[in-house]
């Protein structure tokens, strides 16, 4: 048995009380098994166990044989001195505090089938390893679940914020600039859309947003990808106005080598996403202060909605022409934008003004958009499990890709009630 899942035995009293005893004959009640520590230091905190007839209060120690107490150094860590009980799976030693006194041992009788379920919910068979045991998880436990889930997911999302406004100064304007060029970049290409972001300030942008050239001269040059353009009268131009640009704000461009198109539809192309992004930039000035104030969903959409320049409309690349036509920013983006740049940034917002309101806002917002439709969420709907809002979608992507495929079905209520569930 592996410690994890003793861990988890214990924690949740999944084993046989009638007879526990201590190595030594000792009898054992488990009052409170404690709290789980997932930091350095004793496995759970708090417990309060009756050893004999004496009670104790303090900390418990959890490993797979009784070794593993001197193999990990403990009997030299006075963090350990504490340690009231070691729970084990095999004894091979005696355990001793820094002091020389012996701890008492508890082989720990878990239920028999506990270690089978689990190994069955580890082995890869297919999208998710609970597959066969999902039409029995009670809806109620399935909606819970994915409240705390979304939670997660946003706090996440929080997290990356606050690192940008820390890097910005406190700047949300520029925080919300670089959070929506790195989803511009839909999965594949985020991160060099992040680190374009990066590189090009939003204030040296602002500064020629009446000259929607002279912007997409500094998205593209800065880009890497102007340098591979071919000789024509717009990309002339736009190297024109970089080379007279790059000198004047001292820009440094990204490695035009991050960029990727392989199995990239023409219109997730970097070349179109940048050109919309420059639009954007060029009619939007103080974007996230008039996301704030937007009264509804679709006074937010419509901020979004802009198309590309003339050249853009007959081409996906500088090399690659298309038949004539308006390229806007399509509804199924603007809606990836809405969910992972305005709702994180309106939650962090409101959490940063103690403004209950907008945070509630955001997640208003999340629950009137319609959910992805992504092959985790297609994958979902076969398993009877469908996403009805983009709250679902967000919390039910957070499950598969924290949880599922991270085998961490022991941290899962799913998996927990898997595990517990009678035979």
């Amino acid at each position: 048995m592996k410690e994890a899942l003793l861990q988890y035995a214990w924690q949740h009293k999944l084993f046989y009380t009638g007879k526990l005893a201590t190595i030594k004959g000792e009898k054992v009640e488990v009052i409170d098994p404690g709290q789980l520590n997932k930091d350095a230091g004793p496995d759970f905190f708090n417990a309060k166990i009756k050893i004999g007839e004496t009670l104790w209060a303090g900390n418990v120690e959890v490993h797979v044989n009784s070794s593993d107490w001197k193999n990990h150094h403990h009997s030299e860590d006075y963090a350990y001195n504490n340690i009231i009980l070691h729970v084990i799976a095999k004894h091979d030693a005696d355990i001793f505090r820094t002091s020389g006194a012996e701890i008492e041992q508890l082989i720990l009788p878990c239920h028999e089938d506990l270690e089978s379920r689990h190994e069955a919910l580890m082995e890869p068979k297919s999208f998710v390893s609970c597959a066969k045991h999902l039409d029995k998880v009670p809806r109620i436990l399935l909606s819970g679940w994915k409240n705390s889930l979304l939670t997660e997911r946003l706090e996440l999302k929080v997290n990356d914020i606050e690192i940008l406004l820390q890097n910005t100064q406190n700047n949300w304007e520029e925080a919300f600039y670089i959070t929506l060029a790195r989803n511009f970049g839909t999965g594949i290409n985020s991160i060099p859309f992040e680190l374009l972001a990066k590189s090009l300030p939003q204030i040296y942008l602002a500064k020629h947003k009446e000259n929607l050239t002279q912007i997409e001269a500094m998205l593209f040059g800065q880009s890497g990808l102007l340098n591979q353009s071919p000789t024509s009268d717009y990309a002339n131009k736009l190297k024109q106005e970089y080379s007279f640009l790059k000198a004047k704000y001292k820009l440094q461009p990204i490695d035009a080598h991050l960029w990727k198109l392989l199995r990239l539809r023409p219109q997730n192309f970097p070349h179109m996403r940048i050109a919309q992004f420059a639009t954007l930039t060029s009619k939007s000035s103080k974007l996230f202060s008039k996301v704030v104030n937007a009264k509804s969903i679709e006074e937010m959409e419509s901020l979004f909605e802009c198309s590309t320049s003339e050249y853009w409309q007959s081409h996906y690349t500088f090399n690659k022409t298309s038949h004539p036509k308006q390229k806007p920013i399509g509804k199924s983006t603007i809606k990836i934008l809405l969910i992972n740049s305005v709702v994180p940034l309106l939650f962090t917002y409101g959490r940063y003004k103690s403004d209950e309101r907008m945070q509630e806002k955001a997640l208003t917002l999340l629950e009137q958009i319609t959910p992805e439709q992504n092959s985790i969420i297609k994958k979902w709907k076969q398993y009877n499990i469908v996403a009805t809002t983009a709250f679902d979608s967000q919390a039910l992507i957070h499950l598969k890709k924290q949880y599922c495929d991270c085998k961490k079905c022991l941290q899962c209520r799913i998996g927990h009630y898997v595990l517990t569930q009678n035979p």
